[in-house]
């Protein structure tokens, strides 16, 4: 399923052999932490909130894969070529086996991510804006956003959107609303990405409104699946004094 409600298929993974993860240079299970991530820590945390919000069903959804600063690899001879995207999302994928891999192998997983996200920070701006771009296009990611929470310290520009088009990245248009907040609409996603100084916000044009309260949905979330499993060990322990 896309951003739209569209059903796609996931897409088969299909290992291409065992990694030997004693010959990488780097821990899958321990990724370098962010640069500055006192700087990017809490803008990210409130991007991925309400990504699995809408998206992921807080990671209960087998076909759609998001992550934050995880190894995506882009050069299947060389599992040290690597990248660890502040935040990227896929849909149509297994994520399970995504995860049990503990890399993103876009020749395994079918295909590459399908948007990638670099928040800005004083050691990566110059890589989120010069090197990323064309590591991101050549890997085939459609869409690419940058949203620098200084208004541009660090991305020469508060936000920018890219859509890959011909192998090459087209910017998206953004628009100033009156009261200041600038806006960019990500095809994929559906929604609005927004910079309201320096703080993330998704606007959804169907329903007319900010998306809110990722926090209090995942709460709600969490206590209806803890009582549909307390009722459903209910019911196993009435069958059980049945028998």
């Amino acid at each position: 399923m896309t951003a739209t409600g569209i059903q796609i298929a996931m897409l088969p993974y299909v290992e291409r052999g065992a990694i030997d993860y004693a010959s990488l240079d780097y821990n899958p299970d321990e990724p370098e932490p962010m640069p500055d991530a006192m700087e990017q820590e809490f803008v990210v945390q409130e991007i991925l909130g309400i990504m699995h919000s809408r998206f992921t069903g807080f990671k209960t959804r087998p076909d759609v894969f998001l992550s934050s600063n995880t190894i995506l690899c882009h050069d299947p001879t060389n599992l040290n070529v690597r990248r660890q995207p502040d935040i990227y999302l896929a849909f149509g994928v297994d994520q399970a086996a995504i995860r049990r891999r503990k890399l993103y192998l876009p020749w395994e997983a079918g295909k590459p991510p399908d948007l990638a996200l670099e928040v800005g920070s004083e050691s990566t701006g110059s890589e989120d804006t010069i090197v990323k771009p064309r590591v991101y296009a050549a890997i085939g990611i459609s869409e690419y956003w940058r949203f620098d929470p200084s208004g541009g310290d660090h991305h020469g520009e508060p936000m920018s959107g890219w859509v890959l088009r011909h192998g090459e990245y087209q910017p998206v248009e953004l628009t100033t609303e009156p009261d200041g907040i600038l806006k960019g609409y990500s095809d994929l996603m559906g929604l609005y990405l927004c910079w309201d100084e320096g703080w993330p916000r998704f606007y959804d044009p169907a329903a007319e409104t900010y998306l809110e309260n990722w926090r209090q949905e995942r709460a709600s979330f969490e206590a209806t699946l803890a009582d549909r499993e307390a009722r459903i060990r209910e019911l196993e322990d009435k069958l059980r004094r049945r028998r």
